[in-house]
This record gives structure tokens, sequence and C-alpha cells, in this order.
């Protein structure tokens, strides 16, 4: 059958070839981008868990609830022990951002050269993502 002077049937095994590459390359993306994102995920972190930033966040929390019972005045945060802990949060990051900032431009160089992989500037990226979020909290 011919029509419009063009042989389908001839047509037939390209197109299901092209539907079979398409679909192969497809599947192998994404199971291809799983994997890394379920890598990335698993990385350990740059610096250990923010303790300070745990401190003044129950303060803030033990301060911030009043129901009028005697229990909660008993446990009332003072201002000074509050100003104190955001203080010593915010010391804590700004260490951490003086860290970060040369270890940065360092990895940078060594991916570049190939010297250390990419999950290392992932984790690095990854800690100043979080240090950006914690300056603005």
């Amino acid at each position: 059958m011919s029509w419009f002077g063009v042989d389908w049937k001839g047509l037939a095994l390209p197109f299901a070839y092209l539907v079979v590459l398409s679909s192969a390359l497809m599947t192998f993306s994404s199971i291809y981008r799983k994997r890394k994102a379920a890598e990335s995920a698993n990385l350990a972190p740059w610096f250990p868990p923010g303790v300070r930033r745990q401190v003044y966040l129950s303060l803030l929390e033990s301060s911030g609830s009043e129901d009028g019972s005697s229990e909660q005045q008993r446990r009332q945060v003072p201002d000074s022990v509050l100003c104190t802990a955001l203080l010593r949060r915010a010391v804590e990051d700004i260490e951490r951002l003086i860290h970060i900032r040369p270890a940065k431009q360092a990895c940078s160089t060594l991916v570049l050269r190939g010297s250390v992989g990419d999950d290392l500037w992932q984790r690095i990226q990854r800690a100043e993502s979080e240090l950006e979020d914690e300056l603005r909290d």
C-alpha cells in the first residue's frame, strides 16, 4: 500500500528503532538522575550539627509559650539569656563562614584539576547553602 508515494512498511522498522532507542535513553536518564540524587542525599555534612542553634531554639521555644500556668512562669527565660544565646549562635555561624570560604576556593581549584571528586564539591556547596539559610534565619 503506497499512500502519497510512501512505503509505510519500509518506514516501520526505522520508526520502531527510534521508539526503542528513545525509550531506552529516557529510562537510563531517569535511573541515572535518581541514583545521583540518592548519592548526593547520603553525603556526610561538612559541619557538625549546630549545638548553639539548638540551644537558642529551645530557649526561644520555652520562653515564647505562655499559657498562665505556674510551671511556665518558673521556666520563663530572661531576655539577656536569649540575647547571649543568639550572639553565640551568630558567632558560630560567622566562624563557619570564615572556615568555608577558603575551603571552597581550594576545592574549586582541585575539582578543576581533577584531584578530588564532585562529591566533595557538592558537600561544600550544600554546607554553604545551609549556612546562608542559617544566616538569613
